[in-house]
């Protein structure tokens, strides 16, 4: 890097500085775990705040309402080592002529806005006729997010933790291919051996997600290894088979595998923690609470175990200016039960008691710490319109939208359970969930939503006063 390029780069983290200790810099996280809608989110996020100024749906942000906003544009990103995030082709797939959802992202990215506004404050509005406030917006897996209580297990705990979730049959005939290994500890290191079996067991957490509805895999760079993708660090598996007699001497088969496993806790556990997760201002987390109600009790409950580790990792602290400045913490905690338009709208309020429910204990964390949470109900782009369906001479609300296979479909997906369901509620099987693809929209207007207005106030309302 020449002299010049540095410059330049120290230039731009001093602007950055300042412009953190003015309080008009904000890093928002989004995360979710797959399925959750992390990208359609910030695709209409972006979408909005680019239409703010001109044809806005955003009628519950005050900054929009009252008409202080005068418009956002996309900047340069301050990070240029990470992928910026594929806003365009994700707004492509979604005005095409057979919409269809965007490609997930595969790894972190982010992107940048300049918000330009008329602050309601004296004091502010002595400094100019507007002021601005620059959002980064990164998006993350939240399976990464499941790694972080690694770092305080042993690769021991860590196998005996995977050794009784064999215990489940239905686990454990998915896991045979590389469960059949007959290894021995002190046996010498098989680098191929090691990749067929690590590719076996990756494939079983894919298979996992895929057949059983889970959630709660581990390693989750595993399913998710974006620039990663066949390091050796990505090659070990847990130690399922006879425990070592004693020590393993340097080079056997067990002492390389617990190696591995701690390079991967010190490089990309802890690593993710520093260069991104404790850099993060606010945080948005997507829950998609309805997959798992239809795909059964087991999905259910691996997703609330699942939510239940991502809250834990989370680590809160109010950000006075000097915090900012030089140790930025997340001080406002959103988190959504996405894909509102799924269900019909007097479902709302018991999708947000369900998730109320669901993540209730670390909630409750983040309020004796003094720090800020909500819940609510969204979809950041909205499939369905709300109709009325007749059966038996019966009125009921329904939904109208388009299969994913392109058939047109009304129905009432059925009641969501305002609280964890009983096993009554699993027997009765009383919901079908059913998903839709986007709707038909004109390119040139802000993509339909729900509720993102009332996000976008609780996120940055503070900051645009």
């Amino acid at each position: 890097m020449s002299i010049e390029q540095q410059l330049r780069q120290w230039q731009d983290k001093a602007g950055e500085l300042v412009q953190r200790g003015l309080d008009r810099h904000v890093r928002l996280a989004v995360t979710g775990l797959s399925r959750a809608g992390k990208t359609a989110f910030i695709t209409s996020l972006v979408n909005q705040l680019e239409h703010a100024a001109s044809d806005a749906r955003l009628p519950q942000w005050d900054v929009v309402r009252q008409g202080r906003l005068l418009g956002a544009r996309r900047v340069a990103q301050i990070n240029h080592h990470i992928p910026t995030f594929a806003y365009e082709p994700a707004l492509a797939a979604l005005h095409g002529p057979a919409p269809r959802w965007p490609a997930a992202t595969r790894g972190v990215a982010e992107i940048r806005l300049e918000l330009r506004y008329r602050s309601r404050h004296l004091l502010r509005r002595q400094l100019g006729d507007h002021q601005t406030l620059f959002l980064d917006i990164v998006d993350y897996p939240g399976e990464w997010l499941l790694d972080l209580p690694l770092l305080s297990q042993s690769f021991e705990a860590w196998s005996e933790q995977v050794r009784r979730q064999l215990e489940r049959p239905a686990l454990r005939e998915l896991a045979e291919p590389w469960l059949s290994q007959r290894w021995q500890a002190s046996d010498p290191l098989d680098e191929s051996r090691v990749v067929a079996v690590a590719a076996a067991y990756t494939e079983w957490l894919h298979q996992c997600k895929a057949r059983l509805g889970l959630h709660l895999v581990q390693p989750g760079r595993f399913v998710l290894p974006g620039e990663y993708a066949g390091a050796p660090m990505l090659q070990f598996v847990p130690w399922v088979w006879a425990a070592p007699a004693g020590e393993c001497a340097a080079g056997s088969l067990y002492s390389a595998l617990r190696e591995r496993f701690e390079h991967y806790k010190q490089h990309l556990v802890r690593g993710f923690y520093q260069q991104h997760f404790a850099g993060f201002d606010r945080q948005i987390v997507l829950v998609d609470c309805l997959q798992p109600l239809n795909e059964g009790p087991e999905s259910f409950s691996d997703m609330q175990l699942a939510l239940a580790r991502i809250m834990e990792s989370f680590r809160y602290g109010k950000s006075g200016w000097w915090q900012r400045l030089f140790a930025p913490r997340i001080d406002k905690l959103l988190l959504v039960a996405s894909k509102a338009d799924h269900v019909t709208p007097e479902q709302h309020p018991a999708m947000v008691s369900l998730l109320q429910s669901l993540v209730g204990q670390g909630r409750g964390q983040a309020r004796f710490a003094g720090i800020e949470t909500e819940c609510m109900a969204l979809a950041s782009v909205r499939a369905t319109e709300v109709g009325q369906g007749r059966h038996d001479g019966q009125t009921f609300p329904a939904l109208r939208g388009t299969t994913l296979d392109g058939q047109p479909q009304l129905l009432f997906p059925g009641e969501v359970p305002s609280s964890p369901p009983s096993e009554r509620w699993w027997q009765q099987g009383s919901f079908d969930f059913q998903a839709f693809r986007p709707l038909v929209m004109p390119a040139h207007e802000a993509l339909p939503h729900i509720r993102l207005d009332a996000a976008l106030q609780y996120l940055l309302g503070d900051k645009l006063e």
